[in-house]
């Protein structure tokens, strides 16, 4: 079986110590995405078999959830995670993060939990049809060969006849996975439907797909940062996903997430610890190398919501 990702391993993750979060907590959320991971890789190795699908299992699980999201911030940064280790299964990481995200920004759109847990089913089951898409198919960095491309443009299809197929009692769900690839004005797949014709959560699942995409790829691929990724979503207001939509992603999706590393109009680098939800563009910060890079032995924490003098002047990646 593929490695469960655990995402505080991963590049720009910030440790318990040096981000103040509750580390209990923190743990409790990375052992419900690992649970979540798992149960959707043993889903997929459903397809194609005449077992039943444990639907009150899963649902139980997006209970648990939607209860972390009401409690704390850590599940929610947790599946921001950036990027896709090669031991990791692609498509059960895909559909955890997409989960979590979907229903976080189900819950900003004021969606009751009945909602928020449709929602988050549709989310488990986007891309079920892709299973037949080998793995290294979905992690390469070239373009797919024609049968290749053909399969993936006839996945939404094909994963809301499986979905079908597992006797789902929510018509709403498959219509969501079926529609998720359609866009605001009749430019996506594969009927083409325009806004009016939509489901309106196949909208939110398409728009928090695409977000998932652009910022968790593959490592063989390139990937966008997330204010690359706002930049480009920005865009999308003018035809794509109707402006609600990316306005509530955007309200959700902070420039510097917990863990971006930052530069400091003083010189200064260090890592975002807390996001300021009124001013995002001025998150608490833990100072770890003054300027002229000569590293602190320990971290000086700075809330520029009480510092005016002081901003983000950069990022601290190294390129």
């Amino acid at each position: 079986m593929s490695a469960v990702i655990d995402p505080a391993g991963m590049r720009d993750a910030p440790s318990p110590a040096a981000n103040g979060l509750d580390s209990a907590s923190r743990a409790s959320a990375r052992a419900l995405f690992a649970d979540l991971q798992k149960a959707l890789e043993r889903m997929q190795g459903l397809v194609g078999t005449t077992a039943a699908f444990p639907w009150v299992d899963l649902a139980g699980l997006l209970e648990l959830v939607h209860a972390s999201l009401e409690d704390s911030d850590d599940l929610f940064w947790l599946a921001h995670s950036p990027q896709v280790p090669e031991d990791a299964h692609y498509l059960a990481f895909h559909h955890a993060r997409v989960t979590v995200l979907a229903m976080r920004i189900g819950a900003r759109l004021g969606y009751d939990v009945r909602r928020l847990l449709e929602l988050g089913l549709g989310a488990t089951v986007i891309d079920i049809g892709l299973c037949p898409v080998r793995e290294r198919v979905l992690r390469r960095a070239d373009p797919p060969s024609p049968d290749e491309q053909a399969l993936l443009q006839a996945h939404p299809l094909r994963s809301a006849e499986i979905v079908q197929q597992w006797s789902l009692p929510l018509p709403a769900v498959i219509e969501m996975v079926l529609q998720h690839h359609e866009r605001e004005r009749g430019q996506g797949y594969p009927q083409g439907l325009s806004v009016e014709a939509i489901h309106p959560d196949a909208l939110v699942l398409g728009l928090v797909d695409t977000y998932a995409q652009m910022t968790a790829l593959p490592a063989a691929r390139p990937q966008f940062r997330p204010h690359e990724a706002m930049r480009e979503m920005l865009k999308w207001r003018h035809g794509a996903f109707p402006p609600p939509l990316v306005k509530a992603l955007l309200s959700e999706i902070t420039v510097f997430p917990p863990g971006s590393k930052v530069c400091l109009s003083t010189g200064e680098v260090g890592t975002v610890v807390k996001v300021n939800r009124r001013h995002p563009l001025r998150p608490k910060v833990a100072v770890t190398a003054r300027a002229g890079g000569f590293q602190r032995a320990v971290p000086r924490i700075i809330d520029l919501a009480e510092a005016p003098f002081i901003f983000i002047s950069g990022s601290g990646e190294v390129s």
